[in-house]
């Protein structure tokens, strides 16, 4: 869970899921300013000591962006383009420390999500989508542990 394009992936469908409650006039504004925040944190340079921090950062976004969609009334515009710019960020960062660029081109289609998203809103089937939001909460809060915790594999123990 520390390479490649599923900590992206799963933050920008966090953040298509979050949208779906967004008004839809939002939606191409926001996709724009993730595209952008995303390319522009992926030619950074992060020295590799931060590189545990990054992905504590995104597991932290892709549960603050899920978190959102149980905001009563959905979200606003402006917290839309915040929240989009934190995802675009975080998922640059992981991606320039811990894979390529190629990766972004499969993580960013699933912002997407807002799509089909906005229409379960509108059928009164929203429920469906908190599921899956708590689905991304509970992967994003293990991710987050597994480094933290002394598993058997992971890190060398003394009979190595």
């Amino acid at each position: 869970m520390r390479g490649g394009a599923l900590p992206p992936a799963l933050l920008c469908a966090a953040l298509g899921l979050a949208l779906s409650f967004a008004p839809r006039r939002i939606y191409p504004f926001a996709l724009i300013v993730l595209v952008l925040g995303a390319l522009a944190a992926s030619f950074l340079s992060f020295p590799a000591v931060w590189q545990d921090g990054l992905f504590l950062g995104c597991w932290a976004s892709i549960v603050l962006a899920a978190l959102l969609i149980h905001l009563p009334g959905g979200i606003g515009a402006k917290l839309a383009l915040a929240v989009a710019l934190n995802s675009g960020f975080w998922a640059g960062a992981v991606i320039a420390t811990a894979g390529v660029k190629l990766d972004l081109a499969k993580a960013l289609p699933l912002a997407l999500l807002c799509l089909p998203g906005a229409w379960v809103v509108s059928t009164k089937r929203g429920i469906a989508l908190k599921v899956v939001a708590s689905w991304l909460i509970a992967v994003s809060i293990l991710g987050a542990a597994l480094p933290l915790v002394p598993t058997p594999g992971y890190k060398p123990d003394h009979m190595d």
